[in-house]
């Protein structure tokens, strides 16, 4: 439940900011009146063992996604009341033990929906064009010629997308604009947008055996974990693409190298790869590094969510948050 917690002496710490967000994020809470009074620091380290007892003062905690919110962890948040997750996953937060407590969870759910739709055409036209292998070809000095860099239209071509929630919709509309043929798979259909969009529904396995271009956008779950698999990767078109922007986890590391080096997948771009936080706490993931030498996988640091408008939607939505939690109200709440 909701309790009003007026302002005096309250308190927000915010993990994983770096400067520019801090001062987003500030201006942010300086915009609303009634968070007049509330204090607030910014830390850039994730909230790990570490930071438990300096977030176990907290009335409010403000996370993204690498801070691990276990039922330990939140057991030590002794004042906490509010977890302000600056995402739209929540998978890094267990929910049942924030119930037990009971602090409330809230996240963003529909920053970046046209940032990360942008940003998964930019790694299908850098995978369809060879725009990675001309780049690298003319800056480490092998030439100015385009020999073996033939790449394909994406007009006329089918796209598969994985997941039909916003992000997955406006990846459609860029898709049609492309004049690309469009099909979907997503357990909870939306039939208006694919009538309004103009994409037809079909099965994940007849999406993999049909698509040039295969994109993830699906939420991360116990049910979508390996979504994509060693089952199901012999299923894709021969030659086609992978790009996923959703979460590493949807595919299992092994089965994108078993479809890279048996020529089932063209080539892969990948925002997010599984074992990404161990490899932001700078360990070793032995798949990651297999993908990452391969010559047809290009990986980018998790930033398609990236831009300075994304940032202030989600500076502005989190602060929504919190001040609708300090009054009483629940605003975007997930359970």
């Amino acid at each position: 439940m909701i309790q009003y917690m007026p302002m005096e002496s309250k308190k927000a710490l915010f993990f994983e900011v770096a400067a520019q967000e801090a001062e987003t994020l500030r201006e942010a809470i300086a915009a609303d009146a009634n968070l007049k009074g509330l204090q607030c620091e910014f830390l850039e380290q994730k909230l790990d063992a570490s930071g438990l007892t300096l977030a176990s003062q907290a009335d409010i905690v403000s996370v993204f996604i690498n801070s691990v919110l276990d039922k330990g962890s939140i057991d030590k948040l002794a004042k906490t009341r509010l977890i302000a997750t600056r995402s739209t996953g929540f998978d890094h937060i267990d929910l049942e033990a924030a119930k037990s407590k009971p602090v409330s969870v809230a996240n963003v759910p529909a920053y970046g929906s046209h940032t990360v739709a942008e940003f998964a055409f930019a790694l299908i036209l850098g995978l369809s064009r060879k725009v990675f292998e001309a780049s690298y070809k003319v800056k480490s000095g092998q030439g100015f010629s385009a020999a073996g860099m033939m790449g394909f239209d994406l007009y006329g071509k089918t796209i598969g997308i994985v997941g039909t929630g916003r992000i997955g919709q406006n990846v459609a509309v860029i898709a049609k604009g492309f004049g690309m043929k469009v099909i979907a798979y997503d357990p909870y259909p939306n039939n208006e947008a694919a009538k309004n969009i103009g994409f037809d529904y079909v099965s994940l396995d007849d999406l993999l055996s049909r698509s040039d271009i295969v994109t993830l956008h699906a939420p991360y779950n116990p049910g979508t974990k390996h979504l994509i698999n060693m089952e199901n990767i012999n299923r894709f078109k021969r030659g086609s693409l992978l790009v996923n922007t959703a979460r590493g986890e949807l595919c299992d590391n092994e089965a994108l190298l078993t479809g890279l080096d048996k020529g089932i997948l063209g080539g892969v771009g990948l925002d997010v790869v599984e074992g990404e936080r161990k490899l932001k706490d700078g360990e070793k993931v032995s798949t990651f590094e297999k993908l990452r030498a391969h010559p047809h996988a290009f990986v980018t640091p998790h930033m398609a969510y990236f831009t300075a408008e994304a940032q202030k939607e989600i500076a502005r939505v989190t602060v929504e948050n919190i001040s609708a939690f300090l009054r009483g109200e629940a605003k975007n709440v997930v359970s």
